[in-house]
C-alpha cells in the first residue's frame, strides 16, 4: 500500500475515506513541517514580546480581554483541552474520528495555526499506529468543533481513552507506550490549535460524500435497469434533447446513463413502448443530475476545508503577524451537506414511482406486482410499503437543521452552524437511499427477466443483473425479502456490485 503523503494542500475526499477506513500509512512533507516550524516563531515571538493574541497570551471567549501571567501561560494549552473535552453520547465511528485527526494534520502543515511541530508529529505517530481517541458523537454547533476536538486532543495527551486497530479500549497513555508513543506534552498555543478547528465536521463530510458517490451510481444503475424492464423510450436523454438546456448535472448524469445503457435495443427505433412515459423515467437525467450536481459542489467545497485553515487566530507569516479571523464557522458546509439531502428526496421519490410503474399492469404491460401468473401472489406490492417507509424516514432525515442565536460566551459567540448535524442527517439518507436502491434494483432485475429481454441488454446492464442475481435470487414465490435487500445494500456500500469495472 502506498504512502499518502500530507502537505497541506492535495487531501482529497477520495484519499481522506482510504485512509480513514484502511491501515493506510501516512507521511508528512518535509517542506510542510519547515512552514510549521517557521509559524511557530511568530507565536514564540508574540510571548516573549508579551503582544496580546487571542487564546495565546489572553484568555478564550468572553475572557479574551484578560491577559494570561507567566503562571497561567505555562498551563493553558492543557487547561483549554481539560476545560473543553465534553463530548457525549455513544463513541462516535472510528473512521469519523480517524478522518478528523487527519484532516486536522494535514491543515496543521499548513502553518496557519501556529501549533509545535510534535503535535503534527504526535498526531501523525498515532495514526500509523492505529490509535484511534474514544470520542462521543455529540457535542459540536459547528462554530468549530470544539467539544469534540478537545476530547480527542486531551486523548492525545494521555487522558481519556483510546481504541486500537483490533478494537481493543484502553486508558490512553497507556495504550500509546504500549505502541511506543509518548503522550503529548503541549507549548503554548497547542491546546488551542487542537481545539478551535472544524476538522471533526470536514472529515466526516468528506466520509459521508464519498459513500454519497457511491450510492449515486448505484442509483444510476437502478434507473438505468428500470428504463430497461419498461422499455422505456430513450429520446429524453439524447444529447440533442439535453443540449437545449445543458445544465452541468443532467448532463454528468445522462451522460452515465449512456454508458450504462451502450448495447441496449432501446436505441433502436420502434423499441419503445411509450411515445412519452411517466416522469419519474422519462426525467432520470434531470432528478438524478440535481444528486450530480449536489455532489459536485459539496466535493469543492469540502475539499477546499480538508486543506484550508479553520483556525482562529491565524499566523501569517507573509504578513509577519497573528490575527483573528472567522474560516472555523461552517456555514457553507451545512448549506452543500443539505443541498446533497434534499437532492436524494428528488431521486428517492421517483424511485418508489418507477417501481410503482413496474408494478402496475396498466403502465407496464407486466404481470401485476410483477408475481407469477396465477400464483396467488402478491408480488413486490408488500415491498411497496418499505420502499415508502425508507422514503418517509429519508425525507424526514433531509429536512433543513435548525438554526437559533447562539448564547455561548456571554453572547460572543452568538451564531452556529449545526455543519455535525447536518452531516449526521445526511449519513442518515445515505442509509436509508442504499436500502431504497436496493429494492429499485432487485424490482427492476424481475420486470427485465418477466419482459424476456435480459439476454439483449448491454455488457453493464446483463453484468449487473448478475451481480444482483447472486444476492437475490428471482421472486417466484412468497418468501421474506429483507435479507435480499440488506444484503443487496451493503454490497451497494462496499461498492461490489461491479467490482474491477
Amino acid at each position: 500500500m502506498s504512502t499518502l503523503v500530507l502537505n497541506g494542500t492535495s487531501l482529497t475526499v477520495d484519499s481522506l475515506a482510504e485512509a480513514a477506513t484502511t491501515d493506510h500509512p501516512l507521511s508528512l512533507d518535509p517542506a510542510s513541517v519547515t512552514v510549521m516550524t517557521k509559524a511557530r516563531r511568530l507565536i514564540d515571538r508574540a510571548i516573549e514580546d508579551k503582544i496580546p493574541v487571542y487564546g495565546v497570551t489572553t484568555g478564550l471567549g468572553a475572557r479574551a480581554k484578560e491577559v494570561l501571567d507567566a503562571k497561567t501561560l505555562a498551563d493553558f494549552s492543557q487547561q483549554t483541552l481539560l476545560g473543553r473535552a465534553h463530548a457525549v453520547g455513544q463513541p462516535d465511528r472510528v473512521e469519523a474520528i480517524r478522518a478528523s485527526m487527519i484532516v486536522r494534520l494535514n491543515t496543521l502543515l499548513k502553518g496557519y495555526s501556529g501549533a509545535s511541530p510534535a503535535v503534527a508529529q504526535h498526531l501523525l505517530a498515532c495514526l500509523n499506529a492505529g490509535l484511534t481517541p474514544v470520542v462521543g458523537a455529540l457535542g459540536s454547533i459547528g462554530a468549530a468543533d470544539l467539544i469534540r476536538n478537545a476530547t480527542i486532543g486531551l486523548c492525545l495527551t494521555g487522558q481519556g481513552q483510546m481504541q486500537t486497530a483490533d478494537g481493543q479500549v484502553g486508558p490512553a497513555a497507556k495504550m500509546m507506550r504500549d505502541h511506543g508513543i509518548e503522550p503529548l506534552v503541549l507549548g503554548p498555543r497547542d491546546g488551542l490549535a487542537l481545539a478551535n478547528h472544524s476538522s471533526c465536521a470536514a472529515g466526516a463530510a468528506a466520509l459521508a460524500l464519498a459513500e454519497a458517490q457511491i450510492v449515486f451510481d448505484a442509483v444510476q444503475t437502478a434507473g438505468a435497469l428500470s428504463m430497461e424492464g419498461f422499455r422505456a423510450n430513450l429520446s429524453p436523454i439524447s444529447d440533442g434533447v439535453l443540449g437545449a438546456k445543458p445544465l452541468p448535472g443532467q448532463t454528468r448524469a445522462a451522460a452515465d446513463l449512456h454508458a450504462k445503457l451502450k448495447g441496449s435495443p432501446l436505441y433502436q427505433d420502434g423499441t419503445a413502448r411509450r411515445l412519452q412515459d411517466p416522469i419519474s423515467i422519462r426525467n432520470i437525467p434531470q432528478i438524478h443530475g440535481t444528486l450530480a450536481a449536489a455532489l459536485d459542489v459539496a466535493r469543492i467545497t469540502v475539499e477546499i476545508e480538508l486543506n484550508g485553515s479553520s483556525d482562529n487566530p491565524i499566523t501569517l507569516l507573509a504578513e509577519d503577524r497573528i490575527v483573528s479571523g472567522g474560516a472555523y464557522f461552517t456555514a457553507e458546509l451545512t448549506h452543500v451537506v443539505e443541498a446533497i439531502s434534499r437532492a436524494f428526496v428528488h431521486v428517492a421519490v421517483a424511485q418508489v414511482a418507477r417501481m410503482s410503474k413496474h408494478l402496475n399492469p396498466v403502465f407496464s404491460d407486466l404481470p401485476t406486482f410483477l408475481a407469477k401468473p396465477e400464483s396467488g401472489s402478491n408480488g413486490f406490492a408488500p415491498v411497496m410499503k418499505v420502499a415508502e417507509s425508507l422514503l418517509s424516514e429519508l425525507q424526514h432525515a433531509a429536512q433543513p437543521v435548525v438554526l437559533w442565536p447562539s448564547i455561548n460566551a456571554n453572547g460572543v459567540e452568538d451564531c452556529l452552524t449545526n455543519s455535525p448535524t447536518a452531516v449526521r442527517a445526511l449519513a442518515q439518507v445515505i442509509d436509508n437511499a442504499r436500502m431504497l436502491t436496493a429494492i429499485e434494483l432487485i424490482v427492476a432485475a424481475q420486470a427485465v427477466e418477466l419482459r424476456g429481454t435480459s439476454d439483449q441488454m448491454g455488457p453493464w446492464l446483463t453484468e449487473s443483473l448478475a451481480r444482483i442475481r447472486e444476492t437475490s435470487a428471482p421472486l417466484t414465490e412468497d418468501r421474506p425479502l429483507a435479507a435480499d435487500i440488506m444484503a443487496l445494500a451493503a454490497r451497494i456500500a462496499n461498492g461490489d456490485l461491479q467490482e474491477g469495472r
